[in-house]
């Protein structure tokens, strides 16, 4: 007894985990996230790694959305979380794998009646569970499903995470150009304003001529605070995005490139089944769904009861005494019923988050196909009015130099261009909006890459149906 007791408390050691105590310094790690920057040279090493090429220069000269998102991969927050939720599913597996340990009892007993020829009875008992009806590896494949929902999170924050950063560079982009026509047309309109001053002063035009250029003018000054505004307020949510500090940008040049012409098969059924079948908000919904199922398999499992194999022995009397004992649960009051309807209400509460998705992703496909046919129709007519104020300037121009235009009308039909160009400008950003609409409709970059995905799927005879 001695010995077993000895051997037992030895396995058990083996199995302990030590503790090891990682605190959390606050002052520490908000050093450590003020202290990252885009020149860091691990970030440069991740650059190179995804960008399948070495970089010659370094810090980069200059940063668009690629590397920006690359770099926001590196930094963002959100992704580590995501990432540290998957770690904590796939540790759920590990648990789900596991099987019951067994159990002993010890029982000891002294007999005060005789001494002969040992007043020691003591008893040992083991009790070995054994699991029935399927029910570990249905634990473990729902384990599994949840596991693969968290691994498609990762996904969708690294998408998430990608739209912010494009977002908030678009922000800054418009914001810096809408500053800068503001200038030409504060500059323009402010030498308007001296000429009515000195029209006024001499006599030859009414007070209320300069009055109406002066407000214009106060606007117009109005309008570059907001500009330069939004400008800092975008360039902070872009830092915001990559998960770095404002300072880290101070000299960073960044680039906006234009958006990609959305290719005519967008608007083919083919579009609408690469956005039901292939974003990975849908495909984690799918393994959420499927984890509802594994778990309602597990509920109805439990309605059979486990088998407990229960041996003992018991030294009584100097006889050496065994028995085997089997322990099973008998569902007469109580079948399980209540949890396996938790369960089939869990699995249908799925489903319907799943239908709701699908439907959520066909309104945003089909709004943006909409709202991107009208900005390209609104661009469309601001170009006509930027080319017609061109056509403007020019005949100003050449009347000026006819002697039968003053410098005066030259500046207003400069102004009136350059209101022009504003309008030209707001309907790119609209048109750059509306296609950053698309592609988070679809989670994918409007690239050669989608545009071969789609191909593919539109000459796909029968094409694959998700059904909960």
């Amino acid at each position: 007894m001695k010995y077993w007791l000895i051997i037992l408390g030895m396995v058990g050691l083996t199995g302990c985990a030590r503790f090891e105590t990682h605190p959390l310094v606050p002052a520490q790690t908000a050093a450590q996230l003020e202290s990252r920057r885009l020149d860091d040279a691990g970030l440069r090493v991740f650059l190179e790694q995804n960008l399948g090429h070495k970089l010659e220069v370094w810090p980069l000269p200059e940063w668009d959305l690629n590397t920006l998102t690359l770099a926001a991969f590196y930094y963002h927050p959100s992704l580590e979380v995501a990432r540290a939720q998957w770690a904590v599913a796939r540790a759920a597996i590990k648990t789900a794998k596991g099987r019951p340990n067994p159990s002993i009892t010890v029982t000891p007993g002294y007999d005060t009646t005789t001494a002969i020829p040992s007043p020691w009875i003591p008893m040992l008992n083991f009790d070995w569970p054994l699991e029935t009806a399927g029910k570990r590896d249905k634990r473990i494949a729902e384990a599994r499903e949840l596991a693969e929902s968290a691994r498609w999170d990762i996904v969708t924050t690294a998408w998430r995470v990608r739209a912010s950063v494009r977002d908030s560079l678009l922000d800054w982009r418009v914001a810096e150009d809408r500053g800068a026509l503001l200038d030409q047309q504060y500059d323009r309109q402010q030498q308007i304003a001296n000429r009515l001053q000195q029209r006024v002063e001499a006599g030859d035009a009414a007070r209320s001529e300069l009055t109406t250029a002066q407000i214009a003018l106060h606007k117009t000054r109005l309008d570059q605070w907001d500009a330069r505004a939004k400008s800092s307020d975008a360039r902070a949510r872009l830092a915001g995005a990559l998960g770095l500090g404002t300072e880290a940008l101070a000299g960073v040049r960044l680039v906006c490139e234009p958006a990609a012409t959305p290719p005519p098969i967008l608007n083919s059924p083919a579009a609408r089944q690469l956005a039901l079948t292939g974003r990975a908000d849908l495909l984690g919904a799918l393994a959420d769904y499927a984890a509802a199922e594994d778990d309602l398999q597990l509920e109805i499992a439990k309605q059979y009861p486990d088998v407990h194999f229960s041996p003992g022995y018991q030294f009584n009397q100097g006889d050496n005494q065994w028995t085997l004992g089997l322990t099973v649960e008998l569902p007469l009051l109580n079948q399980n019923q209540g949890p396996i309807a938790a369960a089939k209400a869990r699995r249908q509460l799925a489903a319907a988050q799943f239908t709701a998705l699908q439907s959520r992703i066909i309104g945003d496909l089909d709004r943006a196909l909409a709202a991107d046919q009208l900005a390209e129709q609104s661009l469309a007519s601001g170009e006509t009015l930027l080319t017609a104020e061109r056509e403007q300037e020019n005949s100003v121009q050449a009347q000026q130099q006819a002697g039968t235009a003053d410098q005066f009308d030259l500046l207003n039909a400069q102004l009136e261009q350059i209101n022009a160009r504003l309008v030209q400008q707001e309907g790119r950003a609209q048109v750059q909006r509306t296609r950053d609409a698309l592609e988070d409709a679809l989670q994918h970059p409007l690239d050669s890459a989608t545009v071969s995905a789609l191909q593919h799927l539109s000459a796909t005879p029968h094409p694959k149906k998700l059904h909960p």
